[in-house]
Order: structure tokens, then sequence, then C-alpha cells
């Protein structure tokens, strides 16, 4: 697909969702929601290149992870799904939305984030990403992991959500860190092109997220004809997994009140 192989899982029947999932782990970040979701619809996790079980990108080969989805899509047969991101796979349900929109129903933004959106808190994000491939060189997986769970909006997770992270952080190569990752933005960027965003849309934020996607989350409020914005109290940065159940019934609900307008 789009030049790769990509692993993905398909559960359940009635309107497509797809769940793409955040940075350093793979379609796990879903394992509250793949089964609950699949109870009312045809529901749809991968691997994003380089991660989990998919193929690695190849160096100097460009690609782009919206048309990877798109690939995976028309591959099972989607006309038109939900489509839901959680954290970087929230910059891809954007660009997805922005490139395909005629391909979504709906878009979920989950520990929001928008590729070409730059700020100072964006850039202190970035910083850490840079601290973290010094530990990563210097100490390996576990230094990495260290750094991750030293931030606050990290933190603040259950004891038992942290120690399902750690396990998928620990299984992830950390390619990303130590390669040039070949992926290409979309031009212009979506963080300047929210306006542009006409499905129905869902920002899910937290109490506890990352000061970033706090600001993007605002930025889609604000920039968004109609989005919604919920903020998930006593959560953190990957609150489908600290708060499954609230998580669940908030997006279940809004899928259901798409499909009835």
């Amino acid at each position: 697909m789009n030049g790769t192989r990509l692993y993905y899982e398909v559960a359940g029947s009635g309107d497509p969702v797809v769940l793409v999932h955040g940075n350093f782990a793979d379609r796990r970040h879903w394992d509250d929601q793949f089964e609950v979701f699949a109870r009312r619809h045809r529901t749809i996790r991968y691997d994003v290149r380089g991660f989990g079980k998919s193929n690695l990108p190849v160096e100097g080969e460009p690609y782009t992870h919206h048309d990877d989805l798109a690939a995976l899509t028309r591959h099972l047969g989607v006309e038109k799904a939900h489509i839901v991101g959680l954290s970087m796979g929230s910059g891809i349900a954007v660009d997805f939305v922005l490139m395909h929109p005629e391909m979504a129903s709906s878009l979920v933004s989950v520990g929001p984030w928008v590729n070409g959106y730059d700020s100072p808190a964006v850039q202190e994000l970035f910083d850490m990403f840079a601290e973290m491939a010094s530990a990563l060189e210097e100490g390996g997986a576990d230094a990495v992991i260290e750094v991750v769970y030293d931030d606050p909006a990290m933190a603040q997770l259950d004891t038992t959500t942290v120690n399902r992270l750690k396990s998928f952080n620990r299984e992830y190569s950390w390619w990303h860190m130590t390669h040039l990752d070949p992926w290409t933005d979309i031009e212009p960027s979506a963080g300047g092109r929210l306006g542009e965003i006409s499905v129905p849309t869902l920002v899910v934020t937290a109490e506890y997220d990352i000061d970033a996607c706090k600001e993007i989350a605002d930025l889609m409020e604000e920039s968004i004809d109609g989005a919604t914005k919920v903020v998930l109290q006593d959560a953190s940065h990957i609150m489908n997994m600290d708060k499954p159940e609230e998580f669940n019934r908030l997006v279940l609900d809004f899928f259901r009140d798409v499909e009835s307008d």
C-alpha cells in the first residue's frame, strides 16, 4: 500500500471508524477502544509506517502518512470513515481530512496535534524531543523512556497506564530518533488551513494534557466551524487510556450524533 506494508486489524460492522495511534507506540494505544467501538462500528486500527509491525520508512524515499491512510482505507473498501487520531495520529488525521475530505465522515482529534503549527509551547516540546534523542544515544530505550514520563503531562497518568505505555515504548524501535525520516508535510501545511475543515469535528484534550496540545485544542475550536472541544478532567495526554469509559462514551455519542444528522 502506497509503496510500503502496513499492519492493520479490523473488527465489527457498521459505519467505519479508523483509529490512528500516537508516537513511540503502535495500534495498542487503542486497546481500550478497539473492541468497544467494534460493537457498533467497523473498526480499523493500524500501525503507522515505522511503528509496530508496519514497515520502516526508507531513507531518501519521501512519503506521506495521509496517503498511507488513504491507501489503507481503499484497500479495505472503505469509502468514508470517522477518522480518530491520538497525538501524532491527530496530525495525520487532520492532514488526511484536509487532503481527502470526501473520505471523512468526521474528525476526532485527541491530545490534539496539527502539523505545521508553531508557538513557544510547541518549541518547548521539540526541545524535549531533542533531550530524548540525547538520552537515547547515551542510555538506550530505558533512558529515553524516563525522559518521557518525567514530563508533567505524562507524570499525571495512572500508574497502570504508565506501565502499559512503557511496555509499548520498550518494543518501539526508536527509528525516528536515529534516522532521517523522509516523511513530507502537506503544502501548505495544516497549521494555516484548519478553517478548510468542514466535517463534524470533536477535539478532546485533558486537564493535564501537554501545553502545546491544549493550545492546539483551542486553535482547532476557534478555527474549525462547528468544532466541539471537550476537556477530560483528572486525565493526562493519553486520555483514552487514562479515562477509557468516559472517553468511549464521549466519542461513541459523537459518532451517533453525526450519523443521525
